[in-house]
């Protein structure tokens, strides 16, 4: 068999590694001409994912329909903000017979929908596409240099979900199966804003009490919210759910918790990103967890200070001392 991956970010190349280590021919898209040129030469990515070698199974492509011809899994891996665009690029290339999946954690601007959901409206008139998901604790340098990792497939159809499983489990990659598409998206868009409050944290040098306890809070809200979009509260407590947030509050390599770190030692968030090769998904889900809280009428307590900081110019430190002066509660989860 033969597999695209649409993306050449951090992400998008570890996993291309990983598919390439599978002995699966691989398909890379590469959207930047300087890096494809690179990567074609040095068989490195050498701006995104350094000091890793492609192996022979992986191909390089900068146009979309070589891409993806004759290929028979398409993963796609590129920022929420560009994935409706792609994905209308990609539309009248594929067919029926093409599975894909959306290795995206985020959510789209102004429509609130997830990654499946614009897949779907966008896919739908040109054939039935047959979509899962892929979430979990998962790093990309980390992959890249085989540390063993646990990810979970999401797909309607579980034998779809079991297929992909199949395909990219190995010794230290374990993908586990699922069919619940809204809680593994919800719950990989929104953990990403709880690891900028957690890295706000950091940077103001509170200490692990704090961390914990914004896991802890930060899941039940995500879990609230899940929960009134139709997911399943157990998946919160999986790996996209519990699992994916512990490490992006904690783990140095994470990009939103990196954005935090920042704001909670004063710099503004101008200055944070113009420094940053790539996206900080949790900055664009801070809005939308705002609106979807407001929409379905979820209190998101964490999230929505996390809005005020990043769009309002609240102080970080009073958004957390906020927070810590909320009127006193039992404690609930759903």
């Amino acid at each position: 068999m033969k597999a695209s991956v649409i993306g050449a970010g951090s992400w998008g190349s570890a996993f291309t590694l990983h598919l390439g280590r599978q002995n699966i021919e691989t398909q890379l898209w590469v959207r930047e001409q300087n890096i494809y040129d690179e990567i074609v030469r040095k068989k490195e990515n050498r701006a995104f994912l350094p000091d890793f070698i492609f192996p022979s199974s992986v191909s390089f492509f900068h146009e979309l329909k070589e891409t993806v011809n004759k290929t028979d899994v398409v993963f796609i891996a590129v920022p929420s903000k560009f994935c409706r665009s792609i994905y209308k690029q990609l539309a009248p290339l594929l067919s029926s017979n093409q599975i894909l999946v959306s290795l995206t954690k985020g959510i789209e601007k102004d429509s609130l929908k997830r990654m499946s959901e614009v897949m779907e409206e966008v896919f739908l008139p040109y054939f039935h596409p047959k979509i899962s998901v892929l979430s979990g604790p998962s790093f990309a340098r980390e992959v890249a240099e085989c540390h063993p990792t646990a990810v979970v497939i999401a797909a309607k159809d579980f034998g779809l979900a079991k297929y992909i499983q199949q395909l990219i489990s190995n010794a230290y990659f374990r993908a586990y199966t699922s069919n619940d598409i809204i809680g593994v998206e919800i719950a990989g868009a929104f953990k990403n804003v709880i690891a900028i409050a957690a890295g706000i944290s950091a940077g103001l040098q509170f200490g692990n009490n704090s961390t914990a306890a914004l896991v802890t809070r930060g899941i039940a809200e995500i879990a609230r919210l899940g929960v009134k979009l139709g997911s399943k509260k157990e998946t919160f407590s999986g790996l996209a759910g519990i699992g994916d947030l512990v490490l992006t509050c904690t783990g140095k390599l994470s990009r939103n918790r990196y954005v935090g770190y920042e704001l909670g030692k004063g710099k503004s968030l101008d200055e944070i990103t113009s420094n940053m090769k790539m996206i900080a998904e949790g900055i664009i889900t801070a809005r939308s967890s705002y609106q979807l809280a407001k929409r379905e009428n979820v209190e998101m307590p964490i999230c929505e200070e996390i809005y005020q900081v990043l769009y309002n110019n609240k102080s970080p430190r009073t958004a957390l001392q906020d927070l810590m002066s909320r009127k006193l509660k039992n404690e609930y989860y759903y």
